[in-house]
Formats: C-alpha cells, structure tokens, sequence
C-alpha cells in the first residue's frame, strides 16, 4: 500500500508507534509493527513517489531501528582485536544483496538467529547501486526493516563495497572522478556505513619498472581517501576503512606488494595528520574473479584459489601492521568445500554477491516468464558488452545483474509465496556459510567489543511530529 500522504502515514502508525515533539520514537504494539506495519514502511521507503515522505519513512525506520537497539556500527573495534590475535578463528563474511533485498536480508537475519551469529556484514558496492538502484539510504533503510520483522537486535554493520576509482574516468579528469567517490563516501557515511572499503587498486600500473612505482597512485589516493573519511566520522565512531592492493581478477598478490603499499600508505598518511588512523584490513588477488568464470553452456568454472598466499598475506597484514588480515574478494562462486579454508587460512573478511544473485535467478520458484522478460531486457540493452566468442549463455550470465533495478518493483511485487521460497533457498546458503567460515556464536563477541552510537538526526518533516 503506497501512502499518499503524511496524515495517512500518521494515521497507519498511530497506536503501533508514537513519535513525541522532540522527534522520540516509542514502540507501543511491537505485533503489528512486526507482522504488517514495517513491510508497508519499508515498501514506501523504496517505492513511494513522494520524496519529502520517503525521507520521513526512512527517518522513522531508522528510529524505530533505534528503539529496538538495532543499529549502525562501525566493525572497527572489532577488527582491531583480531589484529591483536585477540580475536581468531572465523572469516566475517560480507554480504552482496542486488534483488529482493528486503526478503534476502531477512533471510540472513533469519540465519544470523539461527546460529548466534554477530559477525557478518551488509555491504554494496559503487557499481551495485548504479545497476540495482539502491543508494545507500534505501539500502541501510530497507537492512534495518529487515532486522526489525524477523525481530534481531544488536549492531549491524553497513559497508560501502569497492568504492572505487575509475581507470578511465581517472585518466580523462582525475579530480572530477575523485570528487565523485568522495560524494559518495559522504552519502554512504550520512544513510549509516561506518565501514568503507576504498577501492584505487585500478591505479596500479604493472609497466611501471618497480613495485613502488606500480602502487604510487594507489597508495597515494587511499591515503588521500582515508584522511577525508576521517572528516567526515560522528564523533565517537571511528570508521572501519579497508584498502586494496591488487584488482580482483588480476594477477596475484605477493608480500613484498602489501609491505610496500602498507608502508608509503602509512607514511603519506601521516604527514595529511599525525593521529590518523589506517586501514584495518587489505584486499588481494589470490585467483578469484567476481562472478565467477562462465563457461559456453552458462555453468561456472571452477577456480583454483591461492590459499597459501592467501595466509601469507593476512599473517604478514596482522603481525606487522594490526590489519585484522587479508579480504579475500569473488568468493560466493566457490565450490562449498573451499569455504572452511578460510579461517584456516586466518582470512579476516571475504565478499560475497553473485552467488546470491544466481539463487535468485536459477530458483525453481522464479517466474519463468518475469525471468524471460528480464533477459530480454538485457539482449536488448546491453549488447554492445557482449564480448567477441561469448556464447548467449555466457554474455546473459555476466550481464543479468543489470536486471535487478529496472525489475526491482516487479521482483518486491511477487506473490508472498514465491519470494518466502526463493528466501529459504538464500537462508539455506547463509546458514551454510556462517558455519562454514565459523562465525556461530559471535553475536556475543560482536557485544563485547562493539558499543553502539547511536547517531540522531531531526525529523524531516515538522508535520510527522
């Protein structure tokens, strides 16, 4: 039901919460909130037309959220334990969610109770918001709902995912490509992600005759990134920032690469303020490429992982830097038996997207016609991305992603009953996953070293008061 103003919004909440002159929020019928209430809020957090209402739908989820203790967290703390070895023996896996994202983040939370599971992270990535039409706003928003209906509490931890430069934007005008990944660290930062993974390994330069020369505009611009980030943090949180030195799908990693970004990182970092803090993980390339690598029938290659240089990187990371290890990226495509490897490996952190997307999409459930239209729509526009050899199979399985926003309403439209299955398909994999990379019964270490700030911003609208 799309509200058509904020009288009837106040009048869908009244009895259910109640929102004082000073813009306090108090749950007064935690039932209805949970059983119909904070669907339809989040409905119209993503598909109201109205802005001004939107905003004040968005503000009083994220209020509510409050009101139950459910809310944003910087995994800072957290990370630094385990770079101190305080803390060891499980990988955080950050989750990717393109489509469905109200009934997949559900889904994880569902998981997350199941397995007393505190350490996990929702994160999208720069190029993600553009093809799935979730800015940061709608997505922290439509996260906490979902935390909300399937009745979680305790912090949660948003994470700008490769917020990264672009090569070819960066050559053409390198300040104007700069400024829009700041401006998009500032909206991240303002809607809740208190976790920011910059992304200038597309800097890199292998022609470049030493490895300092090769990772200078990376480590530079990180820097440069890191202290603007700095800027910009609430007081009292100190935001989890990760860089990367290698771009996933390229060649791999070494030690002697993460020593020498480490320590010009560092050292360029201190002389922008003596005080400011680094990053407390670093990407790699270890043999992964996101996605995955489609063969000509569509099926998935199978991808040999550098799990040796995998542990040499995040021991190196955490002994002579603090990191609390190595990210490993591209991972969701792995064949199950990898995924135990990774705390063996003492991987601090691995991202997780399109093998959600291919639940998704490859589901017995998934509307064999809403799903035709959608690879249609993908023929028809985006072409000229098909690459010289590709088989149908492979140029629509590289590309479907581009789906999932000009299809969003139609996918959050689907029957109660299609959207509960595909959901179990994906709680089915995230419970696989959470015991596989040993993050049961974090939720209490997650307590211990996490305290929550509360960040509180005015109503947007005088008239919902």
């Amino acid at each position: 039901m799309i509200y058509q103003d904020v009288e009837r919004l106040k009048e869908t909440i009244k009895g259910i919460v109640e929102i004082d002159k000073q813009g306090a929020v108090t749950i007064q019928d935690r039932r209805k909130l949970r059983e119909y209430l904070i669907d339809e809020l989040a409905y119209n957090a993503v598909f109201n037309p109205d802005k001004k209402l939107v905003e004040a739908i968005r503000w009083l989820i994220r209020r509510i959220g409050s009101a139950l203790g459910i809310i944003p967290c910087s995994i800072q703390p957290f990370y630094e334990a385990m770079g101190k070895e305080e803390l060891k023996g499980f990988t955080v896996p950050a989750i990717n969610i393109r489509g469905l994202t109200y009934d997949a983040a559900r889904a994880v939370f569902r998981a997350a109770l199941k397995n007393r599971v505190g350490a996990f992270i929702f994160e999208i990535a720069r190029s993600e918001i553009g093809y799935t039409y979730q800015r940061p706003w709608e997505y922290a928003t439509v996260i906490i709902a979902a935390a909300i209906k399937e009745n979680f509490t305790g912090p949660i931890f948003l994470q700008g995912d490769h917020f990264q430069i672009n090569a070819k934007r960066y050559a053409k005008d390198p300040r104007e490509e700069v400024e829009v990944v700041k401006d998009l660290i500032r909206e991240a930062i303002e809607a809740g992600f208190y976790n920011i993974d910059i992304d200038t390994s597309t800097l890199v330069d292998l022609s470049k005759p030493t490895i300092q020369d090769q990772q200078r505009s990376n480590f530079e611009l990180a820097s440069e990134l890191t202290a603007y980030i700095r800027q910009l943090e609430p007081q009292g949180i100190t935001i989890s920032v990760g860089g990367e030195i290698g771009e996933v799908g390229g060649k791999n990693s070494t030690v002697q690469e993460l020593r020498i970004f480490m320590d010009n990182y560092l050292d360029s970092l201190r002389k922008k303020g003596r005080d400011l803090k680094g990053i407390s993980k670093i990407s790699v390339q270890t043999g992964t490429t996101h996605g995955g690598i489609p063969l000509p029938d569509g099926s998935i290659a199978k991808v040999k992982l550098d799990f040796d240089t995998l542990e040499s990187l995040s021991k190196v990371a955490r002994s002579d830097y603090g990191l609390s290890g190595a990210v490993q990226h591209g991972a969701s495509t792995l064949p199950d038996e990898a995924f135990d490897r990774f705390p063996q490996t003492t991987t601090a952190e691995i991202h997780l997207a399109t093998g959600f997307q291919n639940i998704i999409y490859d589901s017995k459930d998934f509307p064999s016609g809403l799903r035709d239209r959608i690879y249609h729509y993908i023929k028809e526009n985006f072409s000229k991305e098909r690459k010289e050899g590709q088989t149908e199979e492979q140029f629509i399985y590289k590309t479907r992603k581009k789906g999932f926003g000009p299809f969003k309403r139609e996918l959050w439209d689907l029957s109660a009953d299609i959207r509960s299955k595909i959901a179990n398909e994906l709680e089915t994999k995230f419970d696989f996953l959470f015991k596989k990379l040993n993050v049961v019964n974090t939720d209490g270490l997650i307590k211990r070293y996490i305290k929550p700030k509360d960040i509180i911003s005015p109503a947007p609208l005088d008239n919902l008061l």
